[in-house]
């Protein structure tokens, strides 16, 4: 086969890939004009340009994977294109990938970063911060990995280790941090009485079953005389939507809470069952950019139903329904197919919560990775916690429930 065939070859089955991949095959009766079909042109064109003038002979598959990663990647960080070697090992990761590092990771600026640490997790033993940037892991930069391959490769054995590079502000270069992967465990919900009445109750995840405890907890503080609450969700960022509907459930009597949309998912609202509500305490809730998924979805239900405030920082913007496509040549696609709604029609992933009560985080610190001798261990982190209720964002909260009381 001469190599102007080879060529043409080539161009051709991508181009039917790809236009697969945005929407289907061209009609016969379309107009030449169409966007799709002139895009799929250029970039067979580019390929061709490449074969032939490249300075080298270059390598068609991985040009062809590199293409296709970042075709899925521009859609949103959690559509992925796996190549058949990455989809066989999301595959094992899935089945028989345990133990994990205790982080929600996503991808931002083009690299891994770690959203949201849970207290006592491995990343959290280890020293793993908060909007910390993951530059790379056991070497490779995450900047050519899908956010797929990322959860993958930080998945693994109980008691295995894993060494990621973690760049933060006012650091000149990565630091390598070893994490010794481990099952996760989320904190019990926190919950106490602070001055004036008000009931404090902290959230660290919201996985199945943690509404009931929330709930318990509202309970518990209504008795001992809670006139408001404030409930923290600051770097809450990982658990099922599910929950989070149902958290909200618990301060709504009747609205929409959020809902899901799709281009070819049709509307599916989640709307405030009356009998699920358990309190009409005055309530603010706490966010920050470590504040993602369902955590949002209860933000926002509490937000634009007025039926309290929001108090923080922006939060990082999480929230979709992802479906797995296997391409036959033993490769995968993940697509996001729906994204979750705020009740006044904002796509969470994209603009994310505001709070109406803007305060910046002043718990952050210099941006400095501890030093082994510096670091605390979990039981010194949790006799710490009280200390950390004194930041400006819960006096802040605190003071727009004493403001909304004189008012009523």
């Amino acid at each position: 086969m001469s190599t102007k065939l080879k060529v043409t070859v080539i161009a051709s089955s991508l181009a039917i890939l790809l236009f697969t991949l945005v929407g289907g095959f061209v009609n016969v009766r379309a107009s030449s004009n169409d966007g799709a079909y002139r895009q799929i042109s250029v970039y067979s064109e580019v390929l061709s340009r490449i074969r032939l003038e490249y300075v080298e002979e270059p390598n068609i598959a991985g040009v062809t994977a590199g293409a296709l990663h970042g075709l899925l990647e521009s859609l949103d960080a959690n559509s992925s294109y796996l190549s058949p070697a990455e989809y066989k090992r999301y595959k094992a990761m899935k089945s028989d990938g345990k133990a994990g590092i205790g982080a929600t990771v996503s991808k931002r600026f083009g690299y891994a970063a770690v959203v949201a640490v849970i207290p006592g997790g491995p990343a959290d033993k280890a020293g793993v911060e908060n909007s910390d940037i993951i530059e790379s892991i056991e070497g490779k930069t995450t900047h050519d990995m899908s956010l797929a391959e990322i959860h993958g490769m930080l998945s693994g054995e109980i008691g295995s280790t894993i060494t990621v590079a973690v760049v933060r502000p006012r650091r000149a270069e990565p630091q390598k941090i070893v994490i010794t992967r481990d099952m996760v465990t989320i904190p019990p919900v926190s919950d106490k009485m602070l001055a004036d009445n008000v009931g404090y109750i902290q959230v660290d995840a919201l996985p199945e079953g943690k509404s009931q405890e929330i709930a318990a907890k509202i309970r518990d503080l209504q008795k001992q005389g809670a006139k408001k609450l404030v409930l923290d969700l600051r770097n809450s960022a990982s658990g099922a939507e599910s929950e989070g509907v149902a958290t909200a459930n618990l301060f709504l009597d009747h609205g929409t809470i959020t809902y899901l949309q799709g281009q070819k998912y049709p509307r599916e609202a989640f709307n405030a069952d009356p009998a699920k509500d358990i309190t009409k305490l005055p309530v603010a809730v706490l966010v920050n950019r470590g504040t993602a998924g369902p955590a949002e979805i209860v933000a926002a239900a509490i937000l634009e139903n007025a039926r309290g405030d929001v108090v923080g920082d922006k939060t990082f913007g999480d929230g979709s329904v992802q479906k797995l496509i296997e391409m036959q040549d033993n490769s995968a696609l993940i697509i996001s197919i729906a994204k979750y709604y705020t009740p006044s029609g904002k796509a969470i992933q994209d603009a994310a919560v505001t709070p109406n009560v803007m305060v910046a985080d002043s718990t952050e610190d210099d941006g400095g990775l501890p030093d082994e001798d510096q670091r605390t261990t979990p039981d010194e982190k949790k006799d710490q916690r009280p200390k950390s209720l004194q930041d400006d964002q819960l006096n802040k909260a605190l003071e727009v429930l004493k403001n909304r009381e004189a008012k009523s």
